[in-house]
């Protein structure tokens, strides 16, 4: 009779862990990088060891019976702890380059005019900036933190900082035909007029609508772009109506290549520091309250 205290095989346990976290078979198969025999070959020999039923069907997914949620709390955080210590043991020394993962857009109209003053401000801050546009990883593999705007619920075990809450607004150039007119209507008038938009920020304009008592059904919608960047820059050559968070536009309204006649209205949003783990890393706090002075 095998001891009670012997531990399971490690990869059994991990193929459970993602089962049950994932609630499928074909997701854990697909995030551990094996076939989906693989995982239920696992899953029914950790069931025959431990004499117990650890998942039941839930319509074409599967569910962690109360032996499963009891074994899934468990390995989860066992799991989130060997992470951890593993990645300190990879950490670089200090000195060595911190990857900051960005949106392309902060990146690119944020993040690179303020450079010289991070390295100013933050001497011994070492930083390797990583455009990452699209869905972050889950556990943000490859960089230290990410700068982005979001908001709750975030990926679970990710570490929030949050830097300031995210306001936006429609925002278009001096040279737009009839610019001067349209600066001087209501908001409503933006319900005649067709809207430029991206497809990675598809909630933008209608958030802005309904916080302004606007129904978001009545939007128009003209030129679509890939990314803010694109449509910030389409708005700044005199193309159409952009809808910007304030700290990306606030140089071009400075220098007037863009005006927002409207103003700027906060969001359920933020702009956040988010990093994967418990990381005890210095240099997250000292850029967090780095880019809070920024933003403020």
């Amino acid at each position: 009779m095998k001891d009670p205290a012997t531990l399971p095989s490690l990869n059994a346990l991990r193929a459970f862990e993602a089962a049950a976290r994932l609630r499928s078979v074909s997701h854990a198969a697909a995030e551990l990088h094996v076939t989906h025999g693989a995982v239920s070959r696992q899953l029914r020999a950790l069931e025959e060891e431990l004499g117990v039923t650890l998942f039941e069907r839930d319509g074409r997914g599967i569910r962690p019976t109360a032996a499963g949620h009891r074994l899934l709390e468990a390995t989860s955080g066992a799991f989130a702890q060997l992470r951890d210590c593993v990645a300190a043991l990879r950490r670089p020394a200090r000195n060595a380059a911190f990857v900051l993962g960005c949106p392309g857009s902060l990146l690119a109209r944020w993040v690179i005019p303020r450079l010289q003053a991070l390295q100013r401000d933050l001497p011994g801050l070492t930083l390797h900036l990583a455009a990452q546009d699209g869905d972050f990883p889950p556990r943000l593999e490859g960089m230290d933190a990410a700068l982005l705007l979001g908001q709750a619920p975030w990926p679970a075990g990710w570490q929030v900082h949050h830097l300031a809450t995210e306001r936006i607004g429609p925002v278009f150039s001096p040279s737009l035909i009839g610019a001067h007119a349209l600066a001087r209507q209501p908001l409503e008038a933006l319900l005649s007029y067709e809207l430029l938009h991206t497809r990675s920020r598809p909630q933008a304009w209608p958030t802005w609508a309904a916080l302004n008592a606007l129904d978001p059904g009545q939007l128009r919608y003209g030129t679509g772009f890939e990314h803010l960047y694109y449509q910030l820059e389409a708005a700044v050559a005199g193309i159409g109506i952009a809808i910007a968070p304030e700290p990306l536009v606030a140089e071009d309204l400075v220098n007037g290549r863009l005006i927002a006649p409207w103003g700027f209205v906060d969001t359920e949003g933020s702009w956040a520091l988010c990093t994967a783990g418990n990381g005890d890393d210095p240099r997250v706090d000292a850029l967090s309250a780095w880019l809070q002075r920024q933003l403020a």
